[in-house]
Protein backbone atom coordinates (compact mmCIF):
# COMPACT_ATOMS: atom_id res chain seq x y z
CA UNK A 1 0.00 0.00 0.00
CA UNK A 2 2.78 2.40 0.95
CA UNK A 3 4.59 1.51 -2.26
CA UNK A 4 1.49 2.40 -4.31
CA UNK A 5 1.08 5.69 -2.45
CA UNK A 6 4.74 6.47 -3.04
CA UNK A 7 4.35 5.79 -6.77
CA UNK A 8 1.26 8.01 -6.93
CA UNK A 9 3.07 10.76 -5.03
CA UNK A 10 6.08 10.56 -7.35
CA UNK A 11 3.79 10.63 -10.39
CA UNK A 12 2.05 13.78 -9.10
CA UNK A 13 5.40 15.46 -8.46
CA UNK A 14 6.79 14.57 -11.87
CA UNK A 15 3.61 15.45 -13.78
CA UNK A 16 2.43 18.67 -12.16
CA UNK A 17 1.60 20.32 -15.46
CA UNK A 18 -0.31 17.25 -16.62
CA UNK A 19 -2.40 17.26 -13.44
CA UNK A 20 -2.90 21.01 -13.76
CA UNK A 21 -4.07 20.62 -17.37
CA UNK A 22 -6.48 17.82 -16.45
CA UNK A 23 -7.94 19.93 -13.64
CA UNK A 24 -8.40 22.84 -16.03
CA UNK A 25 -10.00 20.55 -18.60
CA UNK A 26 -12.52 19.48 -15.96
CA UNK A 27 -13.10 22.76 -14.13
CA UNK A 28 -13.39 25.23 -17.01
CA UNK A 29 -15.88 23.20 -19.12
CA UNK A 30 -17.84 22.36 -15.94
CA UNK A 31 -18.09 26.03 -15.01
CA UNK A 32 -19.21 26.92 -18.54
CA UNK A 33 -21.77 24.08 -18.60
CA UNK A 34 -23.13 25.05 -15.17
CA UNK A 35 -23.29 28.71 -16.18
CA UNK A 36 -25.16 27.80 -19.39
CA UNK A 37 -27.58 25.59 -17.47
CA UNK A 38 -28.15 28.33 -14.89
CA UNK A 39 -28.78 30.86 -17.64
CA UNK A 40 -31.19 28.52 -19.45
CA UNK A 41 -33.16 27.93 -16.25
CA UNK A 42 -33.32 31.65 -15.57
CA UNK A 43 -34.37 32.25 -19.15
CA UNK A 44 -37.14 29.64 -18.86
CA UNK A 45 -38.39 31.25 -15.66
CA UNK A 46 -38.43 34.65 -17.39
CA UNK A 47 -40.36 33.24 -20.34
CA UNK A 48 -42.84 31.50 -18.01
CA UNK A 49 -43.40 34.73 -16.11
CA UNK A 50 -43.89 36.57 -19.38
CA UNK A 51 -46.46 33.98 -20.51
CA UNK A 52 -48.23 34.19 -17.15
CA UNK A 53 -48.42 37.97 -17.43
CA UNK A 54 -49.67 37.62 -20.99
CA UNK A 55 -52.40 35.18 -19.89
CA UNK A 56 -53.55 37.48 -17.10
CA UNK A 57 -53.51 40.40 -19.52
CA UNK A 58 -55.73 38.54 -21.99
CA UNK A 59 -58.23 37.76 -19.23
CA UNK A 60 -58.39 41.41 -18.23
CA UNK A 61 -58.86 42.44 -21.88
CA UNK A 62 -61.78 40.01 -22.16
CA UNK A 63 -63.25 41.49 -18.98
CA UNK A 64 -63.12 44.97 -20.48
CA UNK A 65 -64.79 43.74 -23.68
CA UNK A 66 -67.61 42.00 -21.83
CA UNK A 67 -68.15 44.44 -18.95
CA UNK A 68 -71.58 45.56 -20.28
CA UNK A 69 -72.67 42.14 -21.57
CA UNK A 70 -72.08 39.88 -18.57
CA UNK A 71 -75.79 39.55 -17.83
CA UNK A 72 -76.55 38.02 -21.27
CA UNK A 73 -75.63 34.39 -21.89
CA UNK A 74 -76.33 34.81 -25.60
CA UNK A 75 -73.89 37.70 -25.92
CA UNK A 76 -71.27 35.82 -23.94
CA UNK A 77 -71.57 32.77 -26.20
CA UNK A 78 -71.50 35.03 -29.26
CA UNK A 79 -68.22 36.55 -28.00
CA UNK A 80 -66.74 33.10 -27.45
CA UNK A 81 -67.85 31.96 -30.91
CA UNK A 82 -66.31 35.03 -32.53
CA UNK A 83 -63.05 34.38 -30.69
CA UNK A 84 -62.98 30.78 -31.90
CA UNK A 85 -63.88 31.82 -35.45
CA UNK A 86 -61.12 34.40 -35.47
CA UNK A 87 -58.63 31.82 -34.25
CA UNK A 88 -59.72 29.38 -36.97
CA UNK A 89 -59.25 32.05 -39.66
CA UNK A 90 -55.76 32.76 -38.36
CA UNK A 91 -54.93 29.08 -38.60
CA UNK A 92 -56.02 29.03 -42.26
CA UNK A 93 -53.79 32.01 -43.03
CA UNK A 94 -50.71 30.40 -41.53
CA UNK A 95 -50.45 26.62 -41.24
CA UNK A 96 -47.70 26.99 -38.64
CA UNK A 97 -49.97 29.07 -36.43
CA UNK A 98 -51.07 27.37 -33.25
CA UNK A 99 -54.00 28.94 -31.41
CA UNK A 100 -52.86 30.29 -28.01
CA UNK A 101 -56.28 29.97 -26.40
CA UNK A 102 -57.33 26.33 -26.59
CA UNK A 103 -60.28 26.62 -24.16
CA UNK A 104 -62.40 29.59 -23.13
CA UNK A 105 -65.21 29.05 -20.61
CA UNK A 106 -67.45 31.54 -18.78
CA UNK A 107 -69.31 30.56 -15.61
CA UNK A 108 -72.00 32.04 -13.44
CA UNK A 109 -71.80 31.59 -9.69
CA UNK A 110 -74.56 29.18 -8.58
CA UNK A 111 -74.55 28.71 -4.81
CA UNK A 112 -71.42 26.64 -4.11
CA UNK A 113 -70.92 25.64 -7.72
CA UNK A 114 -70.14 27.35 -10.99
CA UNK A 115 -72.47 26.88 -13.96
CA UNK A 116 -70.98 26.93 -17.48
CA UNK A 117 -72.85 29.47 -19.66
CA UNK A 118 -70.46 30.00 -22.63
CA UNK A 119 -67.73 27.76 -24.07
CA UNK A 120 -65.90 26.59 -27.18
CA UNK A 121 -67.43 23.19 -26.40
CA UNK A 122 -71.19 23.88 -26.58
CA UNK A 123 -72.03 20.35 -25.38
CA UNK A 124 -70.77 21.23 -21.92
CA UNK A 125 -72.91 24.38 -21.51
CA UNK A 126 -75.21 24.12 -18.51
CA UNK A 127 -72.98 21.79 -16.52
CA UNK A 128 -71.92 22.78 -13.02
CA UNK A 129 -68.35 22.55 -11.69
CA UNK A 130 -66.92 22.64 -8.20
CA UNK A 131 -63.21 23.54 -8.29
CA UNK A 132 -61.04 24.93 -5.52
CA UNK A 133 -59.16 27.03 -8.08
CA UNK A 134 -62.44 28.63 -9.15
CA UNK A 135 -63.42 29.36 -5.55
CA UNK A 136 -60.03 30.92 -4.73
CA UNK A 137 -60.07 33.15 -7.82
CA UNK A 138 -63.67 34.19 -7.15
CA UNK A 139 -62.95 35.09 -3.54
CA UNK A 140 -59.64 36.85 -4.27
CA UNK A 141 -61.20 39.23 -6.80
CA UNK A 142 -58.03 38.94 -8.85
CA UNK A 143 -56.94 36.70 -11.77
CA UNK A 144 -54.86 33.63 -10.96
CA UNK A 145 -52.66 31.67 -13.35
CA UNK A 146 -51.52 28.09 -12.91
CA UNK A 147 -49.08 26.11 -15.04
CA UNK A 148 -50.40 22.71 -16.17
CA UNK A 149 -48.18 20.08 -17.78
CA UNK A 150 -49.69 17.44 -20.07
CA UNK A 151 -47.12 14.64 -19.90
CA UNK A 152 -48.95 12.48 -22.42
CA UNK A 153 -48.52 15.09 -25.17
CA UNK A 154 -45.37 16.63 -23.71
CA UNK A 155 -47.04 20.05 -23.67
CA UNK A 156 -47.84 22.60 -21.04
CA UNK A 157 -50.57 25.22 -20.63
CA UNK A 158 -51.51 28.18 -18.50
CA UNK A 159 -54.87 27.91 -16.76
CA UNK A 160 -56.18 31.40 -16.06
CA UNK A 161 -59.13 31.86 -13.71
CA UNK A 162 -60.39 35.42 -13.41
CA UNK A 163 -63.56 37.05 -12.01
CA UNK A 164 -65.43 39.12 -14.61
CA UNK A 165 -66.79 42.40 -13.33
CA UNK A 166 -69.33 44.77 -14.81
CA UNK A 167 -68.88 48.49 -15.28
CA UNK A 168 -69.71 49.08 -11.60
CA UNK A 169 -67.03 46.67 -10.37
CA UNK A 170 -69.46 43.97 -9.39
CA UNK A 171 -68.55 40.32 -9.97
CA UNK A 172 -70.98 38.69 -12.33
CA UNK A 173 -69.11 35.82 -13.96
CA UNK A 174 -65.95 33.73 -13.86
CA UNK A 175 -63.60 33.36 -16.82
CA UNK A 176 -61.66 30.11 -17.13
CA UNK A 177 -59.22 30.15 -20.00
CA UNK A 178 -56.58 27.60 -21.05
CA UNK A 179 -53.67 29.10 -23.02
CA UNK A 180 -51.22 26.85 -24.84
CA UNK A 181 -47.49 27.60 -24.47
CA UNK A 182 -46.43 24.96 -26.96
CA UNK A 183 -45.40 27.36 -29.72
CA UNK A 184 -43.21 29.40 -27.43
CA UNK A 185 -41.95 26.27 -25.72
CA UNK A 186 -40.93 24.85 -29.11
CA UNK A 187 -39.11 28.07 -30.02
CA UNK A 188 -37.45 28.08 -26.63
CA UNK A 189 -36.36 24.46 -27.04
CA UNK A 190 -34.88 25.21 -30.47
CA UNK A 191 -32.99 28.22 -29.06
CA UNK A 192 -31.69 26.21 -26.11
CA UNK A 193 -30.71 23.31 -28.36
CA UNK A 194 -28.67 25.68 -30.51
CA UNK A 195 -27.11 27.14 -27.37
CA UNK A 196 -26.13 23.67 -26.15
CA UNK A 197 -24.63 22.83 -29.54
CA UNK A 198 -22.54 26.02 -29.38
CA UNK A 199 -21.67 25.11 -25.78
CA UNK A 200 -20.48 21.64 -26.74
CA UNK A 201 -18.40 23.09 -29.59
CA UNK A 202 -16.93 25.71 -27.21
CA UNK A 203 -16.08 23.06 -24.63
CA UNK A 204 -14.34 20.95 -27.28
CA UNK A 205 -12.34 23.97 -28.45
CA UNK A 206 -11.39 24.84 -24.86
CA UNK A 207 -10.29 21.27 -24.18
CA UNK A 208 -8.19 21.28 -27.35
CA UNK A 209 -6.65 24.62 -26.36
CA UNK A 210 -5.88 23.35 -22.88
CA UNK A 211 -4.38 20.21 -24.39
CA UNK A 212 -2.27 22.34 -26.73
CA UNK A 213 -1.26 24.50 -23.75
CA UNK A 214 -0.11 21.43 -21.86
CA UNK A 215 1.93 20.38 -24.89
CA UNK A 216 3.40 23.88 -25.14
CA UNK A 217 4.29 23.71 -21.45
CA UNK A 218 5.97 20.37 -22.07
CA UNK A 219 7.93 21.96 -24.91
CA UNK A 220 8.83 24.87 -22.62
CA UNK A 221 10.09 22.42 -19.98
CA UNK A 222 11.99 20.52 -22.64
CA UNK A 223 13.47 23.79 -23.90
CA UNK A 224 14.46 24.70 -20.34
CA UNK A 225 16.11 21.32 -19.88
CA UNK A 226 17.94 21.73 -23.17
CA UNK A 227 19.16 25.13 -22.01
CA UNK A 228 20.36 23.62 -18.76
CA UNK A 229 22.13 20.83 -20.63
CA UNK A 230 23.61 23.40 -23.01
CA UNK A 231 24.84 25.41 -20.05
CA UNK A 232 26.35 22.29 -18.52
CA UNK A 233 27.99 21.56 -21.86
CA UNK A 234 29.46 25.09 -21.99
CA UNK A 235 30.73 24.77 -18.43
CA UNK A 236 32.26 21.39 -19.24
CA UNK A 237 33.91 22.70 -22.40
CA UNK A 238 35.26 25.70 -20.49
CA UNK A 239 36.63 23.52 -17.68
CA UNK A 240 38.03 20.87 -20.06
CA UNK A 241 39.66 23.51 -22.27
CA UNK A 242 41.33 25.15 -19.28
CA UNK A 243 42.56 21.79 -18.05
CA UNK A 244 43.85 20.78 -21.49
CA UNK A 245 45.58 24.04 -22.31
CA UNK A 246 48.39 23.58 -19.76
CA UNK A 247 49.52 20.06 -20.76
CA UNK A 248 49.26 20.90 -24.47
CA UNK A 249 51.41 23.99 -23.93
CA UNK A 250 53.95 21.89 -22.05
CA UNK A 251 54.02 19.23 -24.78
CA UNK A 252 54.43 21.89 -27.45
CA UNK A 253 57.28 23.49 -25.53
CA UNK A 254 59.16 20.24 -25.10
CA UNK A 255 58.63 19.33 -28.77
CA UNK A 256 60.08 22.67 -29.86
CA UNK A 257 63.09 22.06 -27.57
CA UNK A 258 63.57 18.57 -29.01
CA UNK A 259 63.40 19.89 -32.57
CA UNK A 260 65.98 22.58 -31.75
CA UNK A 261 68.28 19.97 -30.13
CA UNK A 262 67.80 17.64 -33.09
CA UNK A 263 68.81 20.39 -35.51
CA UNK A 264 71.88 21.20 -33.38
CA UNK A 265 72.87 17.56 -33.43
CA UNK A 266 72.17 17.37 -37.17
CA UNK A 267 69.50 14.73 -36.67
CA UNK A 268 67.41 14.28 -39.80
CA UNK A 269 65.15 11.69 -41.30
CA UNK A 270 62.15 10.09 -39.69
CA UNK A 271 62.93 11.23 -36.13
CA UNK A 272 62.83 14.91 -37.09
CA UNK A 273 59.75 14.31 -39.25
CA UNK A 274 57.95 12.70 -36.29
CA UNK A 275 58.83 15.63 -34.06
CA UNK A 276 57.54 18.12 -36.62
CA UNK A 277 54.32 16.13 -36.92
CA UNK A 278 53.90 16.22 -33.14
CA UNK A 279 54.57 19.98 -33.17
CA UNK A 280 51.95 20.60 -35.89
CA UNK A 281 49.40 18.42 -34.11
CA UNK A 282 49.93 20.12 -30.74
CA UNK A 283 49.63 23.53 -32.39
CA UNK A 284 46.40 22.45 -34.02
CA UNK A 285 45.12 21.09 -30.70
CA UNK A 286 46.16 24.30 -28.97
CA UNK A 287 44.24 26.38 -31.54
CA UNK A 288 41.16 24.20 -31.04
CA UNK A 289 41.36 24.60 -27.27
CA UNK A 290 41.73 28.36 -27.63
CA UNK A 291 38.74 28.50 -29.97
CA UNK A 292 36.62 26.51 -27.50
CA UNK A 293 37.68 28.83 -24.68
CA UNK A 294 36.74 31.87 -26.75
CA UNK A 295 33.33 30.34 -27.59
CA UNK A 296 32.74 29.65 -23.90
CA UNK A 297 33.75 33.21 -22.93
CA UNK A 298 31.50 34.78 -25.56
CA UNK A 299 28.45 32.63 -24.78
CA UNK A 300 28.80 33.19 -21.04
CA UNK A 301 29.46 36.91 -21.45
CA UNK A 302 33.00 36.65 -20.07
CA UNK A 303 34.81 37.91 -23.15
CA UNK A 304 36.71 40.98 -21.93
CA UNK A 305 36.86 43.89 -24.35
CA UNK A 306 39.10 46.73 -23.16
CA UNK A 307 38.68 49.27 -25.93
CA UNK A 308 40.59 52.52 -26.39
CA UNK A 309 41.04 54.91 -29.26
CA UNK A 310 44.11 54.09 -31.33
CA UNK A 311 45.50 54.21 -34.85
CA UNK A 312 44.50 50.93 -36.51
CA UNK A 313 46.62 51.18 -39.68
CA UNK A 314 50.00 50.39 -38.06
CA UNK A 315 48.43 47.34 -36.37
CA UNK A 316 47.09 46.19 -39.74
CA UNK A 317 50.46 46.65 -41.44
CA UNK A 318 52.26 44.76 -38.68
CA UNK A 319 49.77 41.89 -38.81
CA UNK A 320 50.01 41.59 -42.60
CA UNK A 321 53.81 41.43 -42.38
CA UNK A 322 53.53 38.48 -39.97
CA UNK A 323 52.03 36.43 -42.81
CA UNK A 324 54.69 37.28 -45.38
CA UNK A 325 56.62 34.03 -44.89
CA UNK A 326 53.47 31.90 -45.02
CA UNK A 327 52.31 33.71 -48.16
CA UNK A 328 55.69 33.31 -49.85
CA UNK A 329 55.66 29.56 -49.20
CA UNK A 330 52.40 29.32 -51.23
CA UNK A 331 53.55 31.72 -53.96
CA UNK A 332 50.93 34.27 -52.88
CA UNK A 333 51.48 37.99 -53.35
CA UNK A 334 50.44 39.57 -50.04
CA UNK A 335 50.00 43.34 -49.89
CA UNK A 336 48.74 46.02 -47.50
CA UNK A 337 47.35 49.03 -49.36
CA UNK A 338 46.51 52.48 -48.00
CA UNK A 339 43.54 53.27 -50.22
CA UNK A 340 43.22 57.03 -49.78
CA UNK A 341 43.14 56.69 -46.01
CA UNK A 342 42.49 59.98 -44.20
CA UNK A 343 42.12 58.63 -40.67
CA UNK A 344 42.29 55.21 -39.03
CA UNK A 345 41.54 56.18 -35.43
CA UNK A 346 39.01 53.74 -34.02
CA UNK A 347 37.91 52.57 -30.55
CA UNK A 348 39.11 48.95 -30.26
CA UNK A 349 40.72 46.36 -28.04
CA UNK A 350 44.20 45.98 -29.56
CA UNK A 351 44.65 42.27 -28.81
CA UNK A 352 41.16 41.34 -29.99
CA UNK A 353 41.56 43.48 -33.10
CA UNK A 354 44.78 41.62 -33.94
CA UNK A 355 42.96 38.32 -33.36
CA UNK A 356 40.31 39.35 -35.91
CA UNK A 357 42.93 40.36 -38.49
CA UNK A 358 44.95 37.16 -37.97
CA UNK A 359 41.85 35.05 -38.48
CA UNK A 360 40.61 36.84 -41.63
CA UNK A 361 44.03 37.22 -43.32
CA UNK A 362 45.05 33.70 -42.26
CA UNK A 363 41.85 32.26 -43.79
CA UNK A 364 42.44 34.21 -47.02
CA UNK A 365 45.91 32.67 -47.38
CA UNK A 366 44.68 29.22 -46.27
CA UNK A 367 41.94 29.10 -48.94
CA UNK A 368 44.07 30.60 -51.73
CA UNK A 369 46.23 27.97 -53.46
CA UNK A 370 48.16 30.70 -55.30
CA UNK A 371 47.56 34.23 -56.50
CA UNK A 372 46.97 37.40 -54.49
CA UNK A 373 45.74 38.46 -51.08
CA UNK A 374 45.24 42.21 -50.83
CA UNK A 375 44.45 44.05 -47.61
CA UNK A 376 43.05 47.51 -48.38
CA UNK A 377 42.34 50.14 -45.75
CA UNK A 378 40.17 53.16 -46.49
CA UNK A 379 38.06 55.71 -44.62
CA UNK A 380 34.68 56.87 -45.87
CA UNK A 381 31.54 58.41 -44.36
CA UNK A 382 32.99 58.47 -40.81
CA UNK A 383 33.87 54.76 -41.00
CA UNK A 384 37.07 52.78 -41.38
CA UNK A 385 36.89 49.93 -43.89
CA UNK A 386 39.32 46.99 -43.92
CA UNK A 387 38.92 44.92 -47.08
CA UNK A 388 40.62 41.53 -47.35
CA UNK A 389 40.40 40.27 -50.93
CA UNK A 390 41.79 36.97 -52.16
CA UNK A 391 41.86 35.06 -55.45
CA UNK A 392 41.14 31.74 -53.74
CA UNK A 393 38.53 29.02 -54.19
CA UNK A 394 35.58 31.22 -53.24
CA UNK A 395 32.15 29.87 -52.30
CA UNK A 396 28.58 29.65 -53.49
CA UNK A 397 25.76 31.96 -52.37
CA UNK A 398 24.28 29.16 -50.23
CA UNK A 399 27.62 28.52 -48.51
CA UNK A 400 28.10 32.25 -47.98
CA UNK A 401 24.79 32.52 -46.08
CA UNK A 402 25.98 30.11 -43.38
CA UNK A 403 29.63 31.16 -43.27
CA UNK A 404 29.43 32.90 -39.87
CA UNK A 405 27.51 30.06 -38.18
CA UNK A 406 29.11 28.14 -35.35
CA UNK A 407 30.95 24.95 -36.48
CA UNK A 408 30.07 25.57 -40.13
CA UNK A 409 32.73 24.83 -42.74
CA UNK A 410 32.52 24.91 -46.51
CA UNK A 411 32.72 21.30 -47.62
CA UNK A 412 33.82 20.42 -51.13
CA UNK A 413 36.75 18.58 -52.73
CA UNK A 414 38.88 21.73 -52.62
CA UNK A 415 38.52 22.11 -48.83
CA UNK A 416 38.97 18.44 -47.83
CA UNK A 417 42.69 18.88 -47.16
CA UNK A 418 42.27 22.17 -45.26
CA UNK A 419 41.97 21.74 -41.50
CA UNK A 420 39.75 23.88 -39.29
CA UNK A 421 37.12 23.81 -36.56
CA UNK A 422 34.45 26.00 -38.11
CA UNK A 423 34.62 28.31 -35.08
CA UNK A 424 37.07 30.97 -36.27
CA UNK A 425 34.68 33.12 -38.32
CA UNK A 426 31.90 32.84 -35.72
CA UNK A 427 34.33 34.03 -33.02
CA UNK A 428 35.59 36.77 -35.31
CA UNK A 429 32.10 38.08 -35.99
CA UNK A 430 31.25 38.11 -32.27
CA UNK A 431 34.46 39.99 -31.37
CA UNK A 432 33.94 42.57 -34.14
CA UNK A 433 30.39 43.22 -32.99
CA UNK A 434 31.46 43.42 -29.33
CA UNK A 435 33.85 46.21 -30.35
CA UNK A 436 31.03 48.04 -32.17
CA UNK A 437 31.94 47.03 -35.72
CA UNK A 438 30.49 44.81 -38.42
CA UNK A 439 31.78 42.20 -40.83
CA UNK A 440 30.41 40.93 -44.15
CA UNK A 441 31.55 38.74 -47.02
CA UNK A 442 31.08 38.68 -50.74
CA UNK A 443 32.32 35.71 -52.70
CA UNK A 444 32.13 33.89 -56.01
CA UNK A 445 33.04 30.27 -56.45
CA UNK A 446 36.32 29.84 -58.34
CA UNK A 447 37.03 33.60 -58.31
CA UNK A 448 37.73 34.51 -54.68
CA UNK A 449 36.29 36.19 -51.62
CA UNK A 450 36.12 39.71 -50.19
CA UNK A 451 35.75 40.24 -46.45
CA UNK A 452 34.80 43.74 -45.33
CA UNK A 453 35.30 44.87 -41.74
CA UNK A 454 33.83 48.24 -40.76
CA UNK A 455 34.42 50.32 -37.63
CA UNK A 456 33.14 53.82 -36.88
CA UNK A 457 35.92 56.38 -36.85
CA UNK A 458 36.64 57.88 -33.44
CA UNK A 459 36.07 61.60 -33.07
CA UNK A 460 38.83 61.96 -30.55
CA UNK A 461 42.33 61.22 -31.77
CA UNK A 462 45.25 59.94 -29.78
CA UNK A 463 48.40 58.08 -30.56
CA UNK A 464 48.71 54.37 -30.29
CA UNK A 465 50.02 53.47 -26.85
Amino acid sequence: MENKLSKINNFLKDNKQFIYSVVLMLVIPSVIIFNTWLFSQSFKETVDQSLRDKAVGISQSINISLADELDSQEKLQSYVNNWKKFSANQELIDEKYEDDVVALDIFYKNDENFKLVASFDKDKIGQSYDSMAYVIAWNSNWPSAQKIIDHSNNKYYWLVVSPLKNSFGEKQALLVMTISASAIDTSLSVALTRSYIVLIFSVIVIILLLFANSRLFEHALLYQKIKEIDQMKDEFISMASHELRTPVTVIRGYVVMLIDDAKKMSITGEALEYLNTIKISTERLGDLIEDLLNVSRIEQGRMKIESQIMDAYPIIERTVSQFSVQAKEKNIVLSCINDGLESSMINIDKDRFEQVLINIIGNAIKYTPSGNVDVKVRSKNDSLFILVKDSGIGMTAKERERLFEKFYRVKNPKTDSIVGTGLGLWITKQIVELMGGSISVDSMEGVGSLFTIEFPLAKEKQKEP
